[in-house]
């Protein structure tokens, strides 16, 4: 490592601290998979500010070094936005965050977290991590979402409980007819490659039939052998509406593993398609004709101490929930409007938030109702009984998602916020407030939301908001007519989100 701050012979992790016992031990456990299985080179990952994975590719002695000094990598991600437009200035003073550490897409230090380490089933004799950045002087660099998501939970680890999550995810698949891979297709910084064109994978429109299932079979048997390989905790895997539209569920895991689950899974099968001729995104709703939304719904407990489930109602009571979980839930409705930044980050991911869509236009909450934006599930006295927020769009940073739940939830447990009663016509229930339909919206409701301020820092705060502000500019410079036909996806978004997300 050059350069480093304050560190001693015993390397920069140590010297700082950064690791606990458990990755330790999982460190030496890496080192000695890479000489077992004889890697040829591990990728170090990083998830950027919306969610996708920034790598550097090791060969195995750097690798080891990395394990005791982390590795050099630019700061570089958190001046770009969704199409590596230039939101903050790298050249000027502070680099337009105003802060030194900043300036001149200066480097920072990734730490590898050993006990994400795997082998990767589709790139032979490849390794993989996840990392958190660092400053040189060892601290976490405030605009990295992993970290993010460790605060949050540490707040609810203060009041003795355990996040517990599990994600049901869909994504589109496409056979790729052309890729677009001319030069004059590659875009430049702020505008994204031309869009490669496409059929669908299947026929759509008709729900959860085995036939379109079966057309993919190939496909999806790939992604779950691969699943298993990784140990990632899948399911179940089904056809959902559209043309080769696809859902895969997970088992419920602690907070940070599910949003690690989520960048590797979504990272994994944009690539394994793309070495099958296919073209995999997790854009809401692609510009295609007659697509239909997908989204990204988020189960949620609370486990105690002891392991037990915090929100499952005492036998008898007749209640759905504890006093726990509704209070929770009463969080999540009080912060649903300044939390969609968090969940649902892109211009895109609003088209779902429409009346009789199967996704919440208002934040309401529902006993096994789809059209809630807070669907409760199981029955009272239950020790299964859970809520799955349907909020969330499939792009969404999974770090920052899962951390603006539990910041929210937190909140509702800690100011006993009751969630009022239970809807069962959730679209029309007009003394609900309507969830933000556009991202401009909800960029106002974080602006104003002082609770999140207090949680995540203004720092943090204003430049999510400064770089998602660039990312609309683009789009109200490209479409200024967006408005006259709110229902249809510009070709905008088709070519800012297809291929990246």
């Amino acid at each position: 490592m050059r350069g480093g701050a304050n560190v001693t012979t015993a390397g920069f992790i140590e010297a700082h601290g950064l690791w606990s016992d458990e990755q330790k031990a999982a460190a030496g456990e890496a080192l000695a998979a890479v000489k077992e299985k004889g890697l040829r080179c591990i990728r170090v990952s990083v998830a950027d500010p919306q969610g996708k994975l920034r790598s550097k590719t090791l060969m195995p002695g750097p690798f080891h070094a990395a394990l005791k000094n982390g590795i050099e990598f630019t700061n570089a991600q958190y001046g770009f936005d969704s199409a590596e437009g230039i939101a903050y200035n790298p050249f000027m003073d502070g680099g337009g965050f105003g802060m030194a550490e900043m300036a001149g897409f200066a480097n920072v230090i990734l730490v590898p977290d050993p006990t994400t380490f795997r082998v990767l089933p589709w790139s032979p004799g490849t390794g993989w991590v996840l990392g958190d950045l660092y400053f040189r002087d060892g601290r976490p660099v405030p605009f990295d979402a992993r970290h993010k998501l460790k605060a949050a939970l540490a707040e609810l680890a203060r009041e003795k409980y355990t996040f517990i999550t599990g994600l049901e995810i869909e994504f589109y698949v496409t056979k790729v007819l052309d890729p677009k891979l001319a030069p004059e297709d590659m875009g430049t910084l702020g505008v994204p490659p031309t869009p490669p064109l496409v059929e669908a994978a299947a026929r759509g429109f008709s729900y959860q039939v085995e036939d379109n299932l079966d057309r993919m079979d190939d496909f999806i048997c790939t992604l779950a052998d691969h699943c298993v390989a990784l140990d990632l905790p899948l399911r179940t895997m089904e056809n959902e509406m559209g043309p080769g539209q696809l859902e895969f569920t997970f088992d419920v895991q602690t907070g940070l593993k599910t949003a690690d689950t989520m960048s590797l899974f979504r990272s994994m099968v944009k690539q394994v398609a793309t070495r099958m001729g296919l073209h995999a995104t997790f854009m809401t709703r692609p510009g295609l004709p007659n697509y239909v939304a997908s989204g990204w719904h988020l189960h949620q407990s609370l486990a105690t101490a002891d392991g037990r489930n915090a929100f499952a109602s005492e036998p008898g009571s007749g209640e759905l929930l504890s006093d726990v979980g509704r209070h929770f839930v009463g969080g999540l409705l009080e912060h649903a409007a300044a939390a969609s930044v968090f969940t649902t980050p892109t211009v895109n991911g609003y088209r779902r938030r429409k009346p009789n869509s199967l996704a919440p236009d208002r934040a309401t909450w529902g006993y096994d109702n789809r059209a809630a934006m807070i669907r409760v599930q199981g029955m009272p006295g239950e020790q299964s009984a859970h809520i799955e927020n349907r909020i969330g769009e499939p792009g969404a940073n999974p770090y920052l998602y899962i951390a603006s739940q539990a910041l929210a939830g937190l909140d509702g447990l800690r100011r006993k916020l009751d969630p009022g009663p239970l809807e069962t016509s959730p679209y029309t229930a007009t003394h609900r407030p309507l969830l933000p339909t556009n991202l401009m919206e909800a960029l106002e409701a974080l602006k104003t939301s002082s609770y999140f301020r207090s949680q995540m820092g203004d720092v943090f705060v204003d430049w999510l908001l400064g770089m998602k502000q660039c990312e609309v500019n683009r789009f109200l410079a490209a479409e200024p007519d967006w408005q006259a036909t709110p229902d249809d996806v510009t070709a905008w978004e088709h070519r800012e989100y297809f291929t990246r997300y």
